[in-house]
C-alpha cells in the first residue's frame, strides 16, 4: 500500500490542504498543516497564470512568483517536506507549463528523485494527455484527474481512465475560494461517481469552514481545502503557521466527529 492508499484507508475521510510554494516560510506552513491532522499536501507550484484559481490563491501566486520561487525551488522544497514527513503523501499541483517545458520525462523524473506521490496538472485534458500522465506512472507517481458537475457520463470513462490515487472533484464550475456548490449536488454527483470507479472521490473548491467540511465529510472519501489557508498566509505572513495548524485541526476535528 502506497502513502496515497494509506491516507484515504483511514477509518475516516482524508482532508487534503494546500499550500502555494513559496508563500510565506513554505516549510512551516507545511510542518503546521500535519501537525494539525492534514492527510494529503497538496502543494502549489507558482505560475503566472492560474486560470482556474481565484483570487486568494491568484495572490498567493504572484506573492511567491515575486521572491523568484523556480520549478526547481518548489522540487527542492518537496524534498526537504519528504524528509521531515516520510508518511504523508505529498501531492504537486498546479499547471502544464512548468511541468513540461523541459519534458514530460524530466518532469517525471524530477519529481520522483524528490519522492512525490502524485500530481494534479489541471489544463491538460486526458483526452490530450499522451505524455505527462504516461511519464508519471512511470515512475511510479499517480496522475490525479479533476471531475465537475458537467463531467458527464459520457466524457467521465476518459477522466477514470489512467487516473490514480484519487479523483480531484471540483464541486463548482468555475475558480477556487469563491462559492460552494449545495451539499445536495456534492452528493448527487459524487454517488453518480464513485459508481464508475473504485478510487477515493476528495471534493474540493469552495470549501472554507469546519462546518462545510464535515457537511462533504458525509458524503465524499476526502475534503480539499485551499483558499482558506492561503488567506491565512497572506495576511498574517510568517505567523501564519499557527493559525493553519489551528483551522487544519478545526477542519479535521469536525469532518471526523460528521463520520463517527
Amino acid at each position: 500500500m502506497n502513502r496515497l492508499q494509506a491516507a484515504f484507508s483511514k477509518p475516516h475521510p482524508a482532508f487534503v490542504a494546500f499550500a502555494t510554494a513559496g508563500d510565506g516560510d513554505t516549510a512551516a506552513n507545511l510542518d503546521a498543516l500535519v501537525a494539525g491532522g492534514a492527510d494529503v499536501i497538496e502543494l502549489g507550484m507558482p505560475f503566472t497564470d492560474p486560470m482556474a484559481d481565484g483570487p486568494a490563491i491568484q495572490s498567493a501566486n504572484l506573492r511567491s512568483l515575486g521572491k523568484g520561487t523556480t520549478t526547481a525551488d518548489v522540487l527542492q522544497m518537496a524534498t526537504d517536506f519528504r524528509k521531515r514527513h516520510p508518511e504523508t503523501p505529498l501531492v504537486l499541483m498546479g499547471y502544464a507549463n512548468p511541468m513540461i517545458r523541459r519534458g514530460a520525462e524530466w518532469f517525471a523524473l524530477a519529481a520522483s528523485n524528490a519522492d512525490v506521490d502524485g500530481v494534479i496538472c489541471v489544463d491538460i485534458p486526458p483526452e490530450e494527455d499522451g505524455e505527462l500522465g504516461p511519464a508519471l506512472r512511470e515512475k511510479g507517481i499517480a496522475p490525479i484527474r479533476l471531475a465537475t458537475p458537467t463531467t458527464d457520463a459520457a466524457r467521465l470513462p476518459a477522466v477514470i481512465e489512467g487516473s490514480e490515487g484519487f479523483l480531484y472533484y471540483v464541486s463548482v464550475a468555475g475558480i477556487t475560494g469563491k462559492q460552494q456548490a449545495a451539499i445536495d449536488s456534492i452528493e448527487a454527483n459524487v454517488s453518480r461517481i464513485k459508481q464508475s470507479t473504485d478510487l477515493p472521490v476528495a471534493v474540493g473548491f469552495g470549501v472554507r469552514t469546519p462546518e462545510q467540511a464535515a457537511e462533504i465529510a458525509k458524503v465524499a472519501d476526502g475534503v480539499v481545502v485551499g483558499s482558506a489557508f492561503v488567506d491565512l498566509v497572506g495576511e498574517f505572513g510568517d505567523a501564519a503557521p499557527a493559525k493553519l495548524q489551528a483551522l487544519t485541526s478545526a477542519m479535521t476535528s469536525a469532518m471526523r466527529a460528521a463520520r463517527s
